[in-house]
């Protein structure tokens, strides 16, 4: 195959791959516990944290509910990146740019 027919492939590729992430972005799904109640997207960002517990005052239930939210985000980024960092050597040998999208 020639150059050209290399890049349209990556095209290609790049292509399905933003179609791929802009559906995961749309699929949620809910893990329950007790009285709490997670959304995450199919990308793996938590979108809501509920708690079920009228016992609590509304303002601070609000607030705790999106502190658990931001927290989850972050302890999911940091854990990505260092799966990324780990897989890194990987990619590199398998020819690099896998990851690139």
């Amino acid at each position: 195959m020639n150059a050209f027919g290399d890049i349209k492939n990556v095209m290609k590729l790049r292509k399905e791959a933003k179609a791929i992430q802009k559906k995961l972005k749309t699929i949620h799904v809910e893990a329950e516990e007790g009285d709490i109640v997670i959304t995450i997207s199919a990308e793996q960002e938590v979108v809501k944290v509920e708690i079920k517990n009228d016992s609590i005052d509304s303002k601070l239930k609000q607030s705790l509910e999106s502190q658990l939210t931001k927290a989850f985000n972050k302890g999911v980024k940091k854990s990505q990146e260092i799966a990324a960092e780990n897989m890194k050597g990987l990619l590199g040998q398998l020819g690099g740019g896998l990851g690139e999208a």
